[in-house]
């Protein structure tokens, strides 16, 4: 079969690799029809997530259908048409029988190099995410095996277009859960999304869908705020505006009840604490810039929350945690657990409430994501979300 792979810092292709085959009575195959490119997916290209190989297959957004079961899978057949979740979970350890399937016990067999890295308990594996996170293979291919699949695998059996049901892998549970961990009050609260990347877009959709007063958005790219005021949201470019005056001034003068740090690891700004994490993570002295992080904490109002969507490597520098401390914040951060949305968030794409398929803006075979992912890395030509079909 073709999949993407990655070759080393900076370099993606698309080889020939062996199908997939089951391995374990409970895995599951599923011939993918749609896959995508994701933000994450840019730290395995940039080199900042350690335990790549050679030929490891990427991709963790990804959907299809069924064409073979283990003999242990009970509520999966071929045929089935099913979305999969990025995050694998057993289902049956003590974080996934309430509800924190991303943090799930046995999912992960490389737990203790995760450990090791972060030197505490690890959460479980993801798909196509390097090594330390179980080293899966991944789903920007044509075919792909699913551990777990009693558990994962969530089915489509209506005639949604897989563009309109493919984000409920990842960025759409991410945003969601983005603005869920702020406790917004309906009607009342302000939120202010730092990154208009796709998990921003989503981030500050569901804010609105969860009642938020007004939600204002921060980015730098044209094309990104563009779509993020279409949604009715403000915006905030920070390359013409001081941000922090910006959204004070936009709430009176004590900044968002709720601020969501969309951007992650590898954050742009100015100044000098921007400049300092770009020339350390150049050195690997740290794994993240975290400009956006500064100013998430910065621009939040006394006693509100900031919510950590982003994905983060390691030990960071320069973190205002005096000021954190001193407005008496909320943090709420980690992997999605993705399982536990999927039954809400369908059922609000079936009633119309919102159609995920508006954040694509590239669609293309396999044979071009190479060249895409670097696209999407530099934002060129308008890319925000890449959608790539595996048999085109």
């Amino acid at each position: 079969m073709k999949a993407v792979v990655w070759q080393g810092t900076n370099k993606i292709g698309v080889e020939t690799v062996p199908d997939p085959s089951i391995l374990l009575p409970t895995d599951a195959i599923v011939r993918v029809t749609s896959t995508a490119i994701c933000g994450s997916d840019l730290h395995l290209l940039d080199g900042y997530i350690p335990s790549m190989e050679k030929g490891d297959i990427l991709g963790h957004e990804f959907m299809g259908e069924v064409v073979e079961v283990g003999r242990d899978v009970k509520k999966l057949k071929a045929g089935d048409r099913v979305v999969v979740p990025f995050n694998l979970a057993c289902g049956v350890c003590d974080p996934c029988r309430r509800g924190l399937f991303s943090a799930c016990d046995n999912s992960n067999p490389n737990h203790r190099m995760a450990e090791a890295l972060y030197g505490a308990v690890s959460g479980g594996g993801l798909f196509g995410y390097s090594h330390l996170y179980g080293g899966y293979a991944g789903g920007q291919a044509q075919y792909v095996r699913v551990p777990f699949a009693d558990v994962g695998p969530f089915k489509i059996e209506s005639d949604l277009r897989d563009e309109q049901v493919l984000f409920l892998t990842d960025i759409f549970p991410t945003g969601y859960q983005a603005a869920e961990n702020c406790g917004i009050v309906p009607g009342r609260d302000v939120v202010a999304v730092f990154g208009a990347g796709p998990v921003g877009q989503f981030a500050a959709r569901s804010a609105q869908m969860l009642g938020a007063a007004h939600v204002i958005v921060i980015d730098r790219v044209p094309e990104r705020l563009k779509m993020a005021a279409a949604s009715g949201a403000q915006t905030i470019n920070y390359e013409q505006e001081d941000v922090l005056l910006a959204l004070r001034e936009a709430t009176g003068g004590r900044g968002p009840d709720h601020v969501i740090d969309a951007v992650g690891l590898e954050a742009h700004g100015h100044g000098p604490g921007a400049l300092l994490d770009t020339a350390q993570q150049k050195l690997r002295l740290t794994f993240d810039r975290i400009t956006a992080l500064r100013w998430a904490i910065m621009s939040c109002a006394k006693g509100g929350t900031v919510s950590m969507p982003g994905v983060y490597g390691g030990l960071v520098n320069e973190l205002p945690l005096g000021a954190a401390f001193a407005k008496g914040l909320t943090f709420r951060m980690g992997q999605t657990h993705t399982h536990r949305y999927l039954p809400d968030l369908l059922g609000r794409i079936e009633g119309g409430e919102i159609d995920p398929s508006f954040v694509i803006t590239h669609r293309a075979g396999l044979s071009e994501a190479p060249d895409l992912y670097k696209t999407f890395r530099d934002k060129k030509h308008g890319c925000i979300k890449v959608v790539l079909n595996p048999w085109d």
